[in-house]
């Protein structure tokens, strides 16, 4: 696969291009594609993801601190967490047309669903890992504030960065008398990259679900979700 048209439209060259090929491969792909006795074989994007996750963070951290001289831990904290979700990262991938070079199995191929938008967010921050590993901290910080930071002002916008769980929490006992409650109704995926589904029910009543790959994330979006379906946004 020829990864040339994807390094022009992310703005960044790599050295190694192995490193971006790694980037873009699924652990579906290898279980499919595994090599002969012997052979070294493409390597996954997991570990690479790991450390992705790691920079996107410390980035849009320093980011935030240095721009919102004015914002408390707590805004910083939402807006950081929604810049960094898999739907923000799944959108910046879709822009940057990964979907067209993702290396995934004929069964995960089929999946345009929730599963897929995982899958994006998760190769995002796998090339964030390539990048910091091909070229440094620097170049890897200016693919996000290229790519990634400038959502902020949709997502300001937009609303989506604020506390959903809090205001769903206010709403429901102002209005209901009654205090939300949160399950988890499933978990899936290994240990290292375990997604959460959550419901949120205000008394008997199930208001909401949502996902994330985390419980508080999950949370958030069972709150947002309850918010949108109530009207109470």
């Amino acid at each position: 696969m020829d990864f040339n048209k994807f390094e022009e439209t992310a703005g960044i060259m790599f050295k190694d291009k192995s490193l971006l090929k790694q980037a873009f491969t699924h652990r579906s792909y290898i279980n499919e594609n595994r090599p002969p006795a012997g052979g070294s074989g493409l390597a996954h994007n997991e570990r690479l993801e790991f450390l992705g996750d790691a920079v996107l963070e410390l980035v849009i951290t320093n980011y935030l601190f240095g721009r919102m001289k004015e914002a408390s831990e707590g805004e910083m904290t939402a807006l950081r967490s929604a810049l960094v979700n898999a739907e923000t990262c799944a959108k910046v991938a879709q822009a940057l047309g990964v979907n067209d070079f993702l290396l995934l199995s004929r069964g995960e191929g089929k999946d345009i669903g929730r599963a897929r938008t995982y899958i994006l967010a998760n190769t995002l921050e796998a090339l964030i890992g390539a990048i910091y590993i091909d070229r440094d901290y620097e170049a890897a910080k200016d693919f996000i504030l290229k790519h990634i930071a400038p959502l902020m002002e949709e997502i300001v916008s937009d609303g989506t960065w604020i506390d959903a769980k809090s205001l769903f929490q206010e709403k429901a006992q102002e209005l209901m008398g009654l205090t939300p409650a949160y399950k988890t109704v499933r978990e899936s995926g290994p240990d290292h990259d375990k997604h959460f589904t959550v419901s949120v029910s205000v008394g008997r009543e199930v208001y909401g679900e949502g996902e994330g790959k985390s419980k508080q994330d999950a949370e958030q979006e069972a709150a947002r979700d309850a918010l949108e379906k109530k009207g109470w946004k």
